[in-house]
């Protein structure tokens, strides 16, 4: 779901129409802005209205699950992912989607994930359980809290599958300027009445960049086929479940260092 996010909706349109071609792009807007048509000309758009924003968090899942739950009946896979959340493939791993998927048997993929951050010494890397998030699901599983959620029974026997070679990198730290634009408007939202709201990080976004980046700059540097083994060994030691309520999803870790991008990354506009 997109809301005025237009530099990071951009890049997502760009990237996505090149890795499954924008005939099959779907995108939900909150509230009615002809200016995604603009940017998304040949994606089908969805449009939801903004008027009562309480318990935003948990209506929005429930919807976008059942968006997904319907692509699910026509489509094998369906990925999901936020407007500033990009899926990359290492090609000397895979050449296109259709490796990825090739031979898994399980139900929901996830990637190891990571925050790309602009600061004044350059752009960065920075590897994350948080954004390590499930973005590829089948069978009608619903996606929750960065994980999927199965019925508690199933838990146990549900089988995390993290394919090598696929990076999911957030960008919402990665143009300052884009970021102090779409502030304003996570400011307002999280500044509305109503329960359910965002929290504290919308309500002080800038805060929170300055603080992103100061932490970054002040990190070790490493090349990033270290960062990517090292969070591939923090992940491949299991998931964190929660069987109450049948969540599955990547472990919590944050690296203490950071990486220069690869050549072969998408290049931002």
């Amino acid at each position: 779901m997109v809301y005025r996010d237009y530099w990071a909706l951009a890049q997502w349109y760009h990237h996505y129409t090149a890795l499954v071609g924008a005939e099959h792009l779907v995108v939900v807007a909150h509230g009615t802005d002809p200016k995604i048509a603009q940017l998304c000309p040949k994606a089908s758009i969805l449009t939801v209205p903004r008027d009562d924003l309480s318990g935003f968090d948990g209506v929005r899942g429930r919807m976008l699950n059942g968006i997904q739950a319907g692509l699910a009946e026509v489509y094998d896979w369906v990925i999901r992912t936020d407007a500033d959340e990009l899926i990359c493939l290492d090609p000397t791993k895979h050449d296109g989607l259709d490796s990825v998927f090739a031979q898994q048997k399980g139900q929901a993929l996830f990637a190891a994930g990571l925050e790309v951050v602009q600061t004044d010494e350059g752009t960065f890397a920075v590897f994350s359980g948080h954004y390590s998030k499930a973005w590829a699901v089948r069978g009608g599983v619903a996606m929750k809290r960065h994980g999927v959620q199965v019925r508690p029974r199933q838990v146990a026997q549900f089988e995390y599958v993290l394919p090598e070679g696929v990076f999911l990198a957030h960008l919402k730290f990665a143009n300052r300027d884009a970021l102090a634009e779409t502030n304003l408007h996570r400011a307002e939202v999280a500044s509305g009445h109503g329960d359910g709201l965002p929290g504290k990080a919308w309500k002080n976004p800038g805060h929170e960049a300055r603080k992103v980046q100061t932490q970054v700059m002040r990190m070790e540097t490493v090349d990033w086929n270290t960062a990517a083994r090292m969070a591939q060994a923090e992940l491949t030691a299991g998931p964190t479940v929660d069987e109450k309520i049948g969540l599955v999803r990547s472990r919590s870790f944050k690296l203490d260092r950071k990486c220069a991008l690869p050549d072969w990354f998408p290049v931002l506009d």
